[in-house]
């Protein structure tokens, strides 16, 4: 203590000492605060922020988050314990489901308590639509306009169709885009927008639910070759409304890129990416407008480090947001990260806690639906080019039909997709993992309940040998290496071994699995010499020998 204060007093500078009898009593924030007072301008962060780093540092379990998701549309839909209750039962939630609202029951007693004679966001919508349906609050209004209607959750659409009700010719004029909501876990129902008929339609005589769809279908943003294929992608979706979409322009070059990338490579995958569109913008300089990137990713732990990377690319305006967090804004270029697959990959597998059945809007039956409109939100964010970041090893569902489709005109970088190798014990797939060794293996994706694996290629040490056009004969699909298939088990193939006795052919899986596939060496040289016997001269040169063992 004594050093350090020798230390600023002769450099002049001002040293704040805290005590640890001030965190004993409890006050070493406040006392802090008031010696800082005079020194600097506090600017306390927004209380959003404070939250997600506390749940970041794992200070906010999982539990306790469920239970705030809960409460918050808990109370938008205006449920009651009651009638959850009775849903649980419906649905066969068993001990479980009353013991998730046994804990809830006093939590949101509590939390009521808490707010006293305040009112939260939910009480301010509820109370607002039955002072309407009352007769409280008498509307002035007859057109009502309400933007972001995809958006709109039953308690603001309680609130919106009781306003409608209080005069015979009342109008909505609702704003939307079901193509972009993306707020389930907010409450937001995209049943409503789709029945918008029923629900605010008007009368004449026998005639009911008369409304009339006004496609804004023109884009002032993206070029025809985000546009059209975002349209593409998004309608895959049947339940989505059909719209005609006019693009800003069209493109002079490819608009859509996926980069392979590996996993110890992603950094520099990112910076060869952004070197990319820096070359993109000296092409285009004569305009002298500042190229614009913003980086999308579907969770915040996908963040680069923004301020290395802007140290990089000084002629970029870089930004990095979630693809919620992106809503309404643009850029030049997109480049969104992390489209793997996996539980936090793009599109997401993490699942709701069935328990948020209770208090949700109703599902949809196609798969990855939300998810499929996030994918959309993001492309559509882009004026110039969209450039998707996927695992070589494992792209998403939605990168492979992407890359699949021709329609879509997806550019590649150097790389292919890793192709689809089932698994023989469970049908899922086998993936590949390196080892500390440097080796690979393919691994079951259902790893915690399949405990198939097999290693890579004999010859390259990478691919996988798969059925190729010639019977009992497994190509590598990475080198093209061709090696003989195992007669036991389909994953195999065989390879050359060294008995105490003699030599013989084994499966790759010989020893340490246990798996007996095996041939003699005159079976092998039979098999090799049918092969060759009868085929041209260019054929010949396509079958190479089985390779040895490593």
């Amino acid at each position: 203590m004594e050093w350090k204060r020798k230390v600023h007093a002769s450099f002049e500078t001002q040293l704040i000492e805290t005590y640890s009898y001030e965190r004993q009593e409890g006050r070493l924030l406040e006392a802090l605060a008031e010696k800082l007072d005079s020194h600097v301008t506090l600017r306390p962060r927004p209380i959003e922020t404070i939250y997600d780093r506390v749940v970041e540092m794992g200070h906010v379990d999982s539990f306790t988050q469920l239970l705030g998701t809960f409460l918050l549309q808990f109370k938008g839909g205006s449920y009651t314990l009651a009638a959850c209750r009775s849903k649980a039962d419906k649905l066969n939630m068993g001990e479980r489901g009353r013991a998730c609202l046994a804990v809830f029951d006093p939590v949101l007693r509590q939390y009521q308590h808490e707010l006293g004679e305040r009112i939260d966001f939910e009480d301010m919508v509820l109370r607002a639509a039955a002072y309407v349906e009352s007769g409280a609050y008498q509307s002035p209004f007859r057109h009502i306009l309400v933007d972001e209607f995809q958006d709109i959750s039953q308690d603001r659409a309680r609130l919106v169709g009781a306003l409608k009700a209080q005069h015979e010719d009342a109008r909505i004029f609702a704003v939307g885009d079901d193509w972009q909501s993306i707020y389930r876990f907010a409450g937001a129902d995209i049943h409503i927008m789709r029945s918008f008929g029923p629900k605010f339609g008007g009368e004449f005589g026998l005639q009911k639910d008369i409304h009339q769809v006004v496609d804004l279908g023109r884009t002032f943003r993206s070029v025809d070759k985000i546009a059209l294929a975002a349209r593409r992608f998004i309608l895959q979706n049947p339940a989505q409304i059909e719209k005609t979409i006019i693009p800003a322009g069209e493109a002079e070059g490819p608009a859509l890129r996926v980069v392979w990338t590996k996993r110890a490579k992603q950094e520099n995958e990112l910076l060869e990416t952004l070197a990319n569109l820096t070359e993109l913008r000296a092409e285009a300089r004569g305009s002298g407008k500042v190229t614009s990137v913003l980086l999308l990713a579907r969770y915040r732990h996908e963040r680069p480090d923004m301020a290395a990377i802007g140290r990089k690319f000084p002629n970029l305006s870089l930004s990095f947001k979630t693809i919620h967090g992106s809503k309404g804004l643009e850029a030049d270029h997109v480049v969104i990260l992390g489209c793997n697959n996996g539980k936090y990959g793009f599109p997401s597998e993490i699942t709701d806690d069935p328990i948020m059945s209770l208090v949700s809007p109703e599902g949809e039956p196609f798969q990855h639906a939300e998810e499929r409109r996030i994918m959309y939100v993001a492309m559509t964010r882009a004026r110039a080019t969209v450039t998707l970041m996927a695992s070589e090893a494992e792209p998403s569902c939605f990168v492979r039909e992407l890359v699949s489709d021709t329609e879509y005109g997806l550019a590649t970088s150097t790389g292919s997709m890793a192709r689809h190798v089932p698994c023989s014990d469970c049908g899922g797939r086998l993936l590949p993992v390196p080892a500390q060794d440097g080796r690979v293996w393919y691994r079951c994706e259902h790893s915690l309940m399949c405990s198939n694996y097999i290693p890579a290629c004999s010859h390259c040490g990478i691919g996988m040998p798969m059925v190729s056009g010639s019977a009992g004969i497994l190509e590598c699909s990475h080198c093209g290496a061709n090696f003989h298939e195992c007669p036991k088990c389909s994953d195999g193939w065989l390879v050359e071994r060294h008995g105490p006795y003699s030599d013989f052919f084994g499966c790759i899986r010989y020893s340490y699995s246990a798996c007996p596939g095996k041939a003699s060496v005159s079976e092998i040289r039979s098999r090799e010499a049918g092969q060759i016997e009868g085929v041209g001269d260019i054929e010949q040169a396509a079958i190479r020998p089985s390779a040895k063992s490593r």
